[in-house]
């Protein structure tokens, strides 16, 4: 049986980290990130990022951007994993679909969210074909403590940041999406954080190790 299991997170929740920890335990895995820089569409993502495009009606960014990110996971699939996918290898994602309705539908009104799912599932699993996942788990980092975090990151250079991560009250609203989404479609969130510090990445991947072992 096919299994996809996607981990996500806003930025600075530790999904590099974690996916470099889960590399070490589930070796016969296929591991993918997302946004795919390696192809022509990952760089037009980075041209967005940087805020080139200048797009300043949330509506009209919530859609074109998701039709961007779609269109660079439908290039990786097609050219990367679709046959490892097919073969019924393991394939773990950092960032998936659900990274589009947690960054793009935020700029939507909460009222158009519902709606905006279903055009989104519509797009990326049905006229696309991207496979939907097995399981997803969403790292939950307070805004407050991934940007700690996100400093540290980049060596306490502000200017690092892309268009998102440098927007505080955006993210806050992100987590609003987030945490709809996931009662909607049944995620898996791990907590990582207690009492305003982030938790050990060790005791993170241990979490999400038995989450995996359990529902696949």
């Amino acid at each position: 049986m096919n299994r996809l299991i996607v981990i996500e997170g806003l930025d600075g929740s530790g999904k590099s980290t974690q996916l470099e920890m889960l590399k070490e335990k589930l070796t016969d895995a296929h591991f993918i990130t997302f946004p795919y820089y390696e192809n022509d569409s990952g760089r037009i993502i980075g041209s967005y990022l940087r805020g080139d495009f200048g797009e300043t009606d949330p509506v009209k960014s919530a859609y074109s951007a998701s039709i961007m990110y779609a269109v660079d996971r439908y290039t990786s699939y097609k050219t990367h994993w679709q046959a490892l996918y097919e073969s019924g290898r393991p394939v773990i994602s950092a960032r998936y679909v659900s990274s589009n309705a947690v960054y793009q539908m935020t700029k939507l009104d909460s009222s158009e969210w519902t709606g905006y799912l279903g055009w989104l599932t519509d797009l990326e699993y049905g006229k696309l074909g991207m496979p939907r996942p097995d399981l997803t788990v969403f790292l939950d980092m307070p805004t407050e403590v991934s940007q700690k975090l996100l400093m540290k990151r980049y060596g306490g250079d502000e200017s690092k940041k892309d268009i998102h991560e440098r927007d505080t009250a955006y993210l806050r609203h992100c987590r609003d999406a987030a945490m709809f989404t996931a009662e909607r479609y049944g995620w898996q969130i791990v907590q990582c954080s207690e009492n305003g510090e982030p938790r050990s990445p060790s005791d993170i991947n241990s979490q999400i190790m038995n989450i995996i072992e359990t529902h696949i």
